[in-house]
Protein backbone atom coordinates (compact mmCIF):
# COMPACT_ATOMS: atom_id res chain seq x y z
CA UNK A 1 0.00 0.00 0.00
CA UNK A 2 1.14 3.63 -0.37
CA UNK A 3 1.35 3.91 3.41
CA UNK A 4 3.77 0.97 3.58
CA UNK A 5 5.86 2.53 0.82
CA UNK A 6 6.40 5.63 2.97
CA UNK A 7 6.81 3.85 6.32
CA UNK A 8 10.63 3.46 6.11
CA UNK A 9 11.16 7.18 5.68
CA UNK A 10 8.55 7.97 8.32
CA UNK A 11 10.37 5.68 10.76
CA UNK A 12 13.71 7.26 9.87
CA UNK A 13 12.35 10.76 10.48
CA UNK A 14 10.99 9.68 13.85
CA UNK A 15 14.31 8.17 14.91
CA UNK A 16 16.31 11.22 13.83
CA UNK A 17 13.94 13.53 15.66
CA UNK A 18 14.59 11.41 18.75
CA UNK A 19 18.25 12.41 18.34
CA UNK A 20 17.26 16.09 18.61
CA UNK A 21 17.21 16.85 14.88
CA UNK A 22 13.84 18.55 14.42
CA UNK A 23 14.40 19.12 10.69
CA UNK A 24 14.19 15.46 9.68
CA UNK A 25 15.59 13.96 6.51
CA UNK A 26 15.31 17.03 4.28
CA UNK A 27 16.88 19.19 6.96
CA UNK A 28 20.28 17.55 6.53
CA UNK A 29 20.62 19.08 3.11
CA UNK A 30 18.88 22.39 3.69
CA UNK A 31 21.16 23.29 6.61
CA UNK A 32 24.05 23.18 4.15
CA UNK A 33 22.53 25.68 1.69
CA UNK A 34 24.59 28.91 1.60
CA UNK A 35 23.01 31.85 3.49
CA UNK A 36 22.61 33.80 0.24
CA UNK A 37 20.02 31.20 -0.84
CA UNK A 38 18.36 30.73 2.54
CA UNK A 39 14.95 31.61 1.05
CA UNK A 40 15.12 28.44 -1.04
CA UNK A 41 15.74 26.07 1.89
CA UNK A 42 12.03 25.22 2.40
CA UNK A 43 11.65 24.58 -1.33
CA UNK A 44 14.68 22.29 -1.34
CA UNK A 45 13.26 20.38 1.63
CA UNK A 46 9.96 19.94 -0.23
CA UNK A 47 11.73 18.75 -3.35
CA UNK A 48 13.95 16.25 -1.56
CA UNK A 49 11.03 14.80 0.39
CA UNK A 50 8.98 14.50 -2.82
CA UNK A 51 11.87 12.74 -4.58
CA UNK A 52 12.47 10.24 -1.77
CA UNK A 53 8.79 9.46 -1.23
CA UNK A 54 8.39 8.52 -4.90
CA UNK A 55 11.20 5.97 -4.83
CA UNK A 56 10.27 2.31 -4.53
CA UNK A 57 9.98 0.74 -1.05
CA UNK A 58 13.15 -1.28 -1.69
CA UNK A 59 15.12 1.89 -2.48
CA UNK A 60 13.70 3.59 0.59
CA UNK A 61 14.74 0.67 2.78
CA UNK A 62 18.29 0.86 1.39
CA UNK A 63 18.46 4.59 2.18
CA UNK A 64 17.08 3.96 5.65
CA UNK A 65 19.64 1.22 6.33
CA UNK A 66 22.52 3.44 5.19
CA UNK A 67 21.42 6.23 7.51
CA UNK A 68 20.93 3.97 10.51
CA UNK A 69 24.44 2.58 10.07
CA UNK A 70 25.81 6.06 10.75
CA UNK A 71 26.41 7.12 14.36
CA UNK A 72 23.75 9.32 15.93
CA UNK A 73 26.28 12.15 16.13
CA UNK A 74 27.06 12.09 12.38
CA UNK A 75 27.27 15.58 10.89
CA UNK A 76 24.78 16.62 8.18
CA UNK A 77 27.56 16.59 5.54
CA UNK A 78 28.18 12.89 6.20
CA UNK A 79 24.48 12.02 6.09
CA UNK A 80 24.02 13.87 2.81
CA UNK A 81 26.99 12.02 1.30
CA UNK A 82 25.48 8.65 2.33
CA UNK A 83 22.24 9.63 0.60
CA UNK A 84 23.90 10.81 -2.62
CA UNK A 85 25.87 7.58 -2.95
CA UNK A 86 22.62 5.62 -3.32
CA UNK A 87 20.98 7.90 -5.91
CA UNK A 88 22.80 8.23 -9.28
CA UNK A 89 21.11 11.50 -10.24
CA UNK A 90 21.83 13.11 -6.88
CA UNK A 91 25.36 11.66 -7.04
CA UNK A 92 25.92 13.47 -10.34
CA UNK A 93 24.49 16.68 -8.92
CA UNK A 94 26.92 16.42 -5.99
CA UNK A 95 29.83 16.09 -8.41
CA UNK A 96 28.71 19.20 -10.29
CA UNK A 97 28.67 21.46 -7.20
CA UNK A 98 31.61 19.81 -5.39
CA UNK A 99 33.95 22.71 -6.27
CA UNK A 100 31.45 25.55 -5.90
CA UNK A 101 33.18 28.08 -3.67
CA UNK A 102 29.83 29.30 -2.29
CA UNK A 103 29.50 26.07 -0.31
CA UNK A 104 31.31 25.44 2.96
CA UNK A 105 34.80 23.95 2.76
CA UNK A 106 33.75 20.86 4.74
CA UNK A 107 30.80 20.16 2.45
CA UNK A 108 32.89 20.64 -0.68
CA UNK A 109 35.54 18.29 0.70
CA UNK A 110 32.94 15.59 1.33
CA UNK A 111 31.24 16.08 -2.03
CA UNK A 112 34.60 15.72 -3.76
CA UNK A 113 34.69 12.16 -2.42
CA UNK A 114 31.93 11.45 -4.97
CA UNK A 115 34.42 12.06 -7.80
CA UNK A 116 36.29 8.81 -7.17
CA UNK A 117 34.97 6.12 -4.82
CA UNK A 118 36.69 3.11 -3.33
CA UNK A 119 35.42 -0.08 -4.96
CA UNK A 120 32.76 -2.08 -3.18
CA UNK A 121 31.52 -5.60 -3.89
CA UNK A 122 30.27 -4.77 -7.40
CA UNK A 123 32.93 -6.81 -9.20
CA UNK A 124 31.58 -10.14 -8.00
CA UNK A 125 28.18 -9.24 -9.42
CA UNK A 126 29.49 -8.09 -12.80
CA UNK A 127 31.90 -11.01 -13.27
CA UNK A 128 29.32 -13.07 -15.24
CA UNK A 129 28.84 -10.11 -17.61
CA UNK A 130 32.59 -9.81 -18.17
CA UNK A 131 32.91 -13.55 -18.84
CA UNK A 132 30.03 -13.42 -21.31
CA UNK A 133 31.21 -10.30 -23.17
CA UNK A 134 35.00 -10.85 -23.15
CA UNK A 135 35.51 -14.56 -22.53
CA UNK A 136 36.47 -15.06 -26.19
CA UNK A 137 39.32 -12.50 -26.18
CA UNK A 138 42.62 -14.36 -26.36
CA UNK A 139 45.35 -13.27 -23.96
CA UNK A 140 43.03 -11.15 -21.77
CA UNK A 141 43.59 -11.33 -17.99
CA UNK A 142 41.02 -9.46 -15.90
CA UNK A 143 42.01 -8.50 -12.35
CA UNK A 144 40.22 -9.99 -9.36
CA UNK A 145 39.57 -6.57 -7.79
CA UNK A 146 38.18 -3.30 -9.07
CA UNK A 147 40.23 -0.14 -8.57
CA UNK A 148 37.43 2.46 -8.43
CA UNK A 149 33.73 3.15 -8.75
CA UNK A 150 32.09 6.18 -10.30
CA UNK A 151 28.50 7.40 -10.24
CA UNK A 152 27.36 4.76 -12.75
CA UNK A 153 30.33 2.50 -13.48
CA UNK A 154 32.92 0.15 -11.99
CA UNK A 155 36.54 0.32 -13.22
CA UNK A 156 38.45 -2.99 -13.43
CA UNK A 157 42.09 -3.28 -14.57
CA UNK A 158 43.29 -5.89 -17.06
CA UNK A 159 46.35 -7.15 -18.95
CA UNK A 160 46.20 -8.05 -22.64
CA UNK A 161 48.90 -10.19 -24.17
CA UNK A 162 48.42 -9.68 -27.89
CA UNK A 163 50.13 -11.94 -30.37
CA UNK A 164 53.18 -10.31 -31.90
CA UNK A 165 53.59 -7.72 -29.14
CA UNK A 166 56.72 -7.63 -26.99
CA UNK A 167 54.89 -7.30 -23.68
CA UNK A 168 51.41 -7.09 -22.18
CA UNK A 169 49.29 -3.97 -22.56
CA UNK A 170 47.57 -2.54 -19.51
CA UNK A 171 44.06 -1.15 -19.55
CA UNK A 172 40.82 -0.82 -17.63
CA UNK A 173 37.31 -2.05 -18.24
CA UNK A 174 34.45 0.33 -17.57
CA UNK A 175 31.30 -1.60 -16.67
CA UNK A 176 27.98 -0.26 -15.42
CA UNK A 177 27.38 -0.78 -11.70
CA UNK A 178 24.86 -3.56 -11.00
CA UNK A 179 21.33 -2.18 -11.05
CA UNK A 180 22.40 1.38 -11.88
CA UNK A 181 20.43 1.46 -15.13
CA UNK A 182 17.20 0.58 -13.28
CA UNK A 183 17.92 3.09 -10.50
CA UNK A 184 18.69 5.82 -13.01
CA UNK A 185 15.53 5.10 -15.00
CA UNK A 186 13.44 5.16 -11.82
CA UNK A 187 14.88 8.48 -10.68
CA UNK A 188 14.69 10.16 -14.07
CA UNK A 189 11.02 9.21 -14.32
CA UNK A 190 10.41 11.19 -11.10
CA UNK A 191 12.07 14.38 -12.32
CA UNK A 192 9.26 15.74 -14.58
CA UNK A 193 6.74 15.38 -11.73
CA UNK A 194 9.29 16.90 -9.37
CA UNK A 195 9.54 19.93 -11.65
CA UNK A 196 5.77 20.45 -11.50
CA UNK A 197 5.84 20.01 -7.72
CA UNK A 198 8.58 22.62 -7.28
CA UNK A 199 6.72 25.13 -9.45
CA UNK A 200 3.60 24.69 -7.30
CA UNK A 201 5.54 24.99 -4.05
CA UNK A 202 7.14 28.23 -5.25
CA UNK A 203 3.75 29.90 -4.79
CA UNK A 204 3.45 28.55 -1.24
CA UNK A 205 6.92 29.80 -0.26
CA UNK A 206 6.51 33.13 -2.13
CA UNK A 207 9.44 32.43 -4.44
CA UNK A 208 9.82 33.31 -8.14
CA UNK A 209 7.92 30.89 -10.38
CA UNK A 210 10.87 29.35 -12.18
CA UNK A 211 10.71 26.84 -15.03
CA UNK A 212 11.88 23.82 -13.01
CA UNK A 213 9.99 21.28 -15.10
CA UNK A 214 11.70 22.14 -18.38
CA UNK A 215 15.11 22.35 -16.74
CA UNK A 216 14.80 18.99 -14.99
CA UNK A 217 13.41 17.29 -18.09
CA UNK A 218 16.36 18.60 -20.12
CA UNK A 219 18.94 17.42 -17.60
CA UNK A 220 17.17 14.05 -17.29
CA UNK A 221 17.48 13.40 -21.02
CA UNK A 222 21.15 14.32 -20.90
CA UNK A 223 21.93 12.14 -17.88
CA UNK A 224 20.32 9.17 -19.61
CA UNK A 225 23.42 9.11 -21.85
CA UNK A 226 25.55 8.23 -18.82
CA UNK A 227 24.64 4.54 -19.19
CA UNK A 228 25.12 4.37 -22.98
CA UNK A 229 28.69 3.14 -23.15
CA UNK A 230 28.71 2.82 -26.93
CA UNK A 231 28.19 6.59 -27.20
CA UNK A 232 31.11 7.23 -24.88
CA UNK A 233 33.30 5.09 -27.10
CA UNK A 234 32.41 7.29 -30.08
CA UNK A 235 33.18 10.39 -28.02
CA UNK A 236 36.56 8.94 -27.03
CA UNK A 237 37.49 8.42 -30.67
CA UNK A 238 36.42 11.96 -31.56
CA UNK A 239 38.38 13.41 -28.65
CA UNK A 240 41.50 11.44 -29.61
CA UNK A 241 41.32 12.91 -33.11
CA UNK A 242 40.76 16.46 -31.83
CA UNK A 243 43.70 16.40 -29.37
CA UNK A 244 46.04 14.42 -31.66
CA UNK A 245 48.24 17.51 -32.13
CA UNK A 246 48.35 18.37 -28.41
CA UNK A 247 51.25 16.40 -26.88
CA UNK A 248 50.41 17.59 -23.36
CA UNK A 249 46.86 16.16 -23.50
CA UNK A 250 46.18 12.45 -23.03
CA UNK A 251 42.95 10.78 -24.17
CA UNK A 252 42.66 7.07 -23.23
CA UNK A 253 43.03 4.79 -26.23
CA UNK A 254 40.19 2.35 -26.96
CA UNK A 255 40.91 -1.36 -27.27
CA UNK A 256 39.31 -3.27 -30.15
CA UNK A 257 37.29 -5.64 -27.94
CA UNK A 258 35.04 -2.94 -26.46
CA UNK A 259 31.34 -3.80 -26.59
CA UNK A 260 28.03 -2.02 -25.96
CA UNK A 261 28.20 -3.18 -22.33
CA UNK A 262 31.94 -2.88 -21.64
CA UNK A 263 34.40 -0.15 -22.58
CA UNK A 264 38.02 -1.34 -22.74
CA UNK A 265 40.51 1.51 -22.76
CA UNK A 266 44.05 2.49 -21.89
CA UNK A 267 44.84 2.73 -18.19
CA UNK A 268 45.89 6.20 -17.08
CA UNK A 269 48.03 6.54 -13.98
CA UNK A 270 47.91 9.92 -12.32
CA UNK A 271 46.42 12.00 -9.52
CA UNK A 272 43.43 14.31 -9.52
CA UNK A 273 44.41 17.70 -10.90
CA UNK A 274 43.39 19.36 -7.64
CA UNK A 275 46.13 17.48 -5.77
CA UNK A 276 48.62 20.22 -4.83
CA UNK A 277 51.87 18.39 -5.42
CA UNK A 278 53.71 21.08 -7.41
CA UNK A 279 54.94 24.64 -6.67
CA UNK A 280 52.37 27.43 -7.22
CA UNK A 281 53.76 28.33 -10.63
CA UNK A 282 53.45 24.74 -11.84
CA UNK A 283 49.90 24.51 -10.48
CA UNK A 284 49.03 27.72 -12.32
CA UNK A 285 50.26 26.21 -15.58
CA UNK A 286 48.22 23.10 -14.83
CA UNK A 287 45.09 25.19 -14.32
CA UNK A 288 45.69 27.11 -17.55
CA UNK A 289 46.23 23.84 -19.43
CA UNK A 290 42.84 22.66 -18.20
CA UNK A 291 41.16 25.82 -19.51
CA UNK A 292 42.97 25.61 -22.84
CA UNK A 293 42.09 21.95 -23.36
CA UNK A 294 38.49 21.94 -22.20
CA UNK A 295 37.25 25.40 -23.13
CA UNK A 296 39.53 27.66 -25.17
CA UNK A 297 40.72 25.03 -27.64
CA UNK A 298 37.29 23.71 -28.67
CA UNK A 299 35.67 27.16 -28.63
CA UNK A 300 38.19 28.92 -30.87
CA UNK A 301 38.79 26.06 -33.29
CA UNK A 302 36.69 27.77 -35.97
CA UNK A 303 35.31 24.46 -37.27
CA UNK A 304 32.10 24.78 -39.26
CA UNK A 305 30.83 21.63 -37.55
CA UNK A 306 30.85 23.47 -34.22
CA UNK A 307 32.70 22.92 -30.97
CA UNK A 308 32.48 19.78 -28.81
CA UNK A 309 33.00 20.19 -25.07
CA UNK A 310 33.51 17.64 -22.30
CA UNK A 311 30.32 18.15 -20.30
CA UNK A 312 31.42 16.57 -17.01
CA UNK A 313 34.84 18.08 -16.22
CA UNK A 314 34.93 17.40 -12.47
CA UNK A 315 38.30 16.70 -10.85
CA UNK A 316 37.77 12.94 -10.87
CA UNK A 317 37.77 13.01 -14.68
CA UNK A 318 40.92 15.16 -14.95
CA UNK A 319 44.22 13.53 -14.02
CA UNK A 320 47.74 14.90 -13.86
CA UNK A 321 50.19 12.28 -15.10
CA UNK A 322 53.76 11.80 -13.88
CA UNK A 323 55.16 13.19 -17.17
CA UNK A 324 53.18 16.44 -16.82
CA UNK A 325 50.32 15.72 -19.18
CA UNK A 326 46.61 16.33 -18.58
CA UNK A 327 44.57 13.15 -18.97
CA UNK A 328 40.86 13.65 -19.70
CA UNK A 329 38.73 10.59 -19.01
CA UNK A 330 35.02 9.65 -18.86
CA UNK A 331 33.58 11.04 -22.10
CA UNK A 332 30.04 9.80 -21.48
CA UNK A 333 28.66 13.36 -21.48
CA UNK A 334 29.60 15.85 -24.19
CA UNK A 335 27.85 18.86 -25.61
CA UNK A 336 28.23 20.52 -29.00
CA UNK A 337 27.76 24.22 -29.69
CA UNK A 338 27.15 25.08 -33.32
CA UNK A 339 29.33 27.61 -35.12
CA UNK A 340 26.40 30.04 -34.92
CA UNK A 341 26.16 29.61 -31.15
CA UNK A 342 29.90 30.24 -30.71
CA UNK A 343 29.52 33.38 -32.81
CA UNK A 344 26.60 34.47 -30.62
CA UNK A 345 28.74 34.09 -27.49
CA UNK A 346 31.35 36.40 -29.02
CA UNK A 347 28.63 38.88 -30.03
CA UNK A 348 27.32 38.85 -26.45
CA UNK A 349 30.77 39.74 -25.11
CA UNK A 350 31.15 42.44 -27.78
CA UNK A 351 27.80 43.84 -26.70
CA UNK A 352 29.09 44.03 -23.14
CA UNK A 353 32.37 45.68 -24.19
CA UNK A 354 30.50 48.31 -26.24
CA UNK A 355 27.81 48.71 -23.53
CA UNK A 356 25.19 47.89 -26.16
CA UNK A 357 22.01 46.38 -24.71
CA UNK A 358 20.66 45.85 -28.22
CA UNK A 359 23.65 43.80 -29.42
CA UNK A 360 23.63 41.71 -26.24
CA UNK A 361 19.88 40.99 -26.53
CA UNK A 362 20.27 39.93 -30.16
CA UNK A 363 23.11 37.59 -29.20
CA UNK A 364 21.06 35.99 -26.42
CA UNK A 365 18.15 35.52 -28.83
CA UNK A 366 20.55 33.49 -31.00
CA UNK A 367 21.52 31.32 -28.02
CA UNK A 368 17.98 30.59 -26.82
CA UNK A 369 14.30 31.43 -27.26
CA UNK A 370 13.14 34.59 -25.46
CA UNK A 371 9.94 34.01 -23.48
CA UNK A 372 9.73 37.33 -21.64
CA UNK A 373 11.23 40.20 -23.71
CA UNK A 374 10.77 42.62 -20.82
CA UNK A 375 12.62 40.32 -18.43
CA UNK A 376 15.37 39.87 -21.02
CA UNK A 377 15.82 43.63 -21.38
CA UNK A 378 15.88 44.09 -17.60
CA UNK A 379 18.48 41.34 -17.01
CA UNK A 380 20.72 42.56 -19.85
CA UNK A 381 20.47 46.17 -18.67
CA UNK A 382 21.52 45.12 -15.17
CA UNK A 383 24.44 43.06 -16.50
CA UNK A 384 25.62 45.91 -18.75
CA UNK A 385 25.41 48.19 -15.73
CA UNK A 386 27.84 45.90 -13.91
CA UNK A 387 30.29 46.25 -16.80
CA UNK A 388 29.91 50.04 -16.69
CA UNK A 389 30.70 49.87 -12.97
CA UNK A 390 33.98 48.06 -13.64
CA UNK A 391 33.18 44.33 -13.87
CA UNK A 392 35.05 42.56 -16.66
CA UNK A 393 32.65 40.94 -19.17
CA UNK A 394 34.24 37.51 -19.12
CA UNK A 395 33.03 33.96 -18.65
CA UNK A 396 31.85 34.50 -15.07
CA UNK A 397 29.87 37.59 -16.13
CA UNK A 398 28.32 35.74 -19.06
CA UNK A 399 27.33 32.61 -17.11
CA UNK A 400 25.85 34.75 -14.35
CA UNK A 401 23.67 36.54 -16.93
CA UNK A 402 22.63 33.29 -18.63
CA UNK A 403 21.77 31.74 -15.27
CA UNK A 404 19.63 34.76 -14.34
CA UNK A 405 17.77 34.51 -17.65
CA UNK A 406 17.25 30.76 -17.32
CA UNK A 407 16.08 30.78 -13.70
CA UNK A 408 13.71 33.69 -14.31
CA UNK A 409 12.28 31.90 -17.39
CA UNK A 410 12.93 35.01 -19.48
CA UNK A 411 14.79 32.83 -22.02
CA UNK A 412 14.50 29.10 -22.67
CA UNK A 413 17.85 27.68 -23.68
CA UNK A 414 18.32 24.47 -25.69
CA UNK A 415 19.76 21.33 -24.15
CA UNK A 416 23.28 21.92 -25.43
CA UNK A 417 23.41 25.35 -23.78
CA UNK A 418 22.08 23.93 -20.51
CA UNK A 419 24.87 21.35 -20.47
CA UNK A 420 27.45 23.97 -21.53
CA UNK A 421 26.49 26.18 -18.57
CA UNK A 422 26.74 23.16 -16.24
CA UNK A 423 30.20 22.35 -17.62
CA UNK A 424 31.35 25.96 -17.12
CA UNK A 425 30.16 25.89 -13.51
CA UNK A 426 32.10 22.68 -12.81
CA UNK A 427 35.18 23.82 -14.70
CA UNK A 428 35.34 27.17 -12.91
CA UNK A 429 35.31 25.48 -9.52
CA UNK A 430 37.99 22.95 -10.50
CA UNK A 431 40.32 25.59 -11.95
CA UNK A 432 39.95 27.73 -8.81
CA UNK A 433 40.86 24.72 -6.65
CA UNK A 434 43.86 23.86 -8.85
CA UNK A 435 45.30 27.38 -8.70
CA UNK A 436 43.74 30.69 -7.66
CA UNK A 437 46.25 32.34 -9.99
CA UNK A 438 44.85 30.61 -13.09
CA UNK A 439 42.40 32.88 -14.93
CA UNK A 440 39.83 31.39 -17.31
CA UNK A 441 39.32 34.74 -19.04
CA UNK A 442 43.05 35.32 -19.54
CA UNK A 443 43.55 31.93 -21.18
CA UNK A 444 40.41 32.30 -23.31
CA UNK A 445 41.46 35.75 -24.56
CA UNK A 446 45.05 34.67 -25.17
CA UNK A 447 44.00 31.65 -27.24
CA UNK A 448 41.46 33.74 -29.14
CA UNK A 449 44.07 36.40 -29.94
CA UNK A 450 46.52 33.73 -31.12
CA UNK A 451 43.93 32.22 -33.47
CA UNK A 452 42.90 35.69 -34.66
CA UNK A 453 46.41 36.85 -35.61
CA UNK A 454 47.20 33.46 -37.16
CA UNK A 455 44.23 33.93 -39.51
CA UNK A 456 44.91 37.54 -40.56
CA UNK A 457 46.44 36.44 -43.86
CA UNK A 458 43.09 34.97 -45.00
CA UNK A 459 40.91 37.95 -44.13
CA UNK A 460 41.49 40.00 -47.33
CA UNK A 461 40.04 37.10 -49.34
CA UNK A 462 36.70 36.62 -47.54
CA UNK A 463 33.42 38.52 -47.79
CA UNK A 464 33.16 41.40 -45.29
CA UNK A 465 30.18 39.91 -43.41
CA UNK A 466 31.31 36.27 -43.55
CA UNK A 467 32.36 34.45 -40.36
CA UNK A 468 33.08 31.18 -42.14
CA UNK A 469 36.62 29.84 -42.25
CA UNK A 470 37.88 32.67 -40.02
CA UNK A 471 39.24 32.43 -36.51
CA UNK A 472 37.78 34.17 -33.44
CA UNK A 473 34.24 33.95 -34.91
CA UNK A 474 34.50 37.57 -36.07
CA UNK A 475 33.87 38.86 -39.59
CA UNK A 476 35.66 41.87 -41.04
CA UNK A 477 32.40 43.78 -40.69
CA UNK A 478 32.32 42.92 -36.98
CA UNK A 479 35.81 44.34 -36.51
CA UNK A 480 35.03 47.51 -38.47
CA UNK A 481 31.77 48.00 -36.59
CA UNK A 482 33.51 47.54 -33.24
CA UNK A 483 36.06 50.24 -34.08
CA UNK A 484 33.38 52.63 -35.35
CA UNK A 485 31.31 52.06 -32.23
CA UNK A 486 34.03 53.04 -29.77
CA UNK A 487 33.02 56.75 -29.66
CA UNK A 488 29.40 55.70 -29.08
CA UNK A 489 30.58 53.37 -26.33
CA UNK A 490 32.23 56.28 -24.56
CA UNK A 491 28.98 58.24 -24.87
CA UNK A 492 26.97 55.33 -23.42
CA UNK A 493 29.41 55.09 -20.54
CA UNK A 494 29.10 58.76 -19.56
CA UNK A 495 25.35 58.81 -20.03
CA UNK A 496 25.09 55.75 -17.81
CA UNK A 497 27.28 57.36 -15.16
CA UNK A 498 25.17 60.53 -15.20
CA UNK A 499 22.00 58.44 -15.05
Amino acid sequence: SPRLAFDPLWDMRQRIRADNDPLGIAGWLTTLVPPAYAAYRPLLADGLSFFLEHLSPIRQQAILAAQLRLPASARPERRVLALLLLCPTLHKLGQVVAHDSRLSADLRRRLQQLESLLPGDSLARIRPLLDRELGHVAGLEIAQEAIAEASVAVVVPFLWRQAGENGPQTGVLKVLRPGVRDRLDEELAIWPALGNHLEQRCLVHHLPALDYRHTLETVARLLANEVRLEREQVHLQQAAAFYADSPDILIPRLFPFSTASVTAMERVDGCKVTTAEQPPQQMQRRGERIVRALLAGPFWQGDEAGAVFHADPHAGNLLATADGRLAIIDWALTTRLSKRQCEAVVQLLLGALTLSDRRACMAIAALGRPIDPGGLQLAVGSAIGQVRAGRFPGIEWMTSLLDDLATSSAVRFPEEMTLFRKALLTLSGVVADVSPRASIDRVLLREGAFRFFAGLAWRPWIWPDSRERVAAHLSNADLLGFCNELPLTALRFWLGIRG
